[in-house]
């Protein structure tokens, strides 16, 4: 389970975003100095029966915000770091053929993934690995195929995914679901 969904998952049991426990958690004490993960995380569990992955990525959504925040550009280029380097160019790829067919298309990295978005309505995501590029999308009433899977637990943002391997993959089909998926998300508007 990415760290994005364990907090969609929180958000839908509880209500709450990470803001919301972090206020909770310094009205309690729990963000003083010498306040050690444990008591945070046992105050997660007994009062929002959390789970303790679940309570571990609150405390780890904590310690993130309470860190500056890098600019765009140093934010992305963490997602390509490493083994991850080779995915950079298929990705800058992937961007301008967007950029081609989806008006108003741009992107903003997380520290899990990189949103693809209209305005601020995200459309889909891609997440690097040393392995892979995986591209994920919102597409309703398009069923999977062995190319354009079912994206199953591995983001409850999106519908369906698609396993990048070699650059070449990164073609006209693929550019199409994500066009179709952009235009979806503008029709709901």
């Amino acid at each position: 389970m990415s760290f994005q969904a364990y907090l969609d998952n929180i958000k839908a049991k509880t209500g709450k975003e990470p803001g919301d426990f972090k206020k909770l958690a310094e009205e309690r004490g729990l963000l003083a100095p010498g306040v050690k993960a444990g008591e945070v995380v046992k105050w997660l569990k007994e009062d929002f029966e959390l789970g303790h992955g679940h309570a571990m990525a609150i405390y780890t959504a904590f310690k993130e915000m309470n860190e500056p925040a890098p600019d765009a550009s140093g934010q992305l280029d963490k997602h390509f770091t490493g083994n991850k380097a080779k995915w950079r160019k298929p990705f800058e790829t992937l961007t301008a053929g967007l950029e081609n067919t989806c008006e108003g298309f741009h992107t903003a990295p997380v520290s899990t993934y990189i949103s693809l978005l209209k305005g601020d309505k995200k459309f889909g995501v891609v997440q690097v690995t040393g392995e892979r590029m995986d591209i994920g999308m919102k597409l309703k009433g398009v069923d999977a195929t062995d190319r354009l899977e079912a994206s199953g637990t591995w983001n409850n943002l999106v519908t369906h995914r698609v396993k990048i391997t070699y650059a070449e993959q990164i073609d006209d089909e693929l550019l199409g679901w994500l066009h179709l998926s952009h235009e979806q998300i503008v029709k709901k508007r």
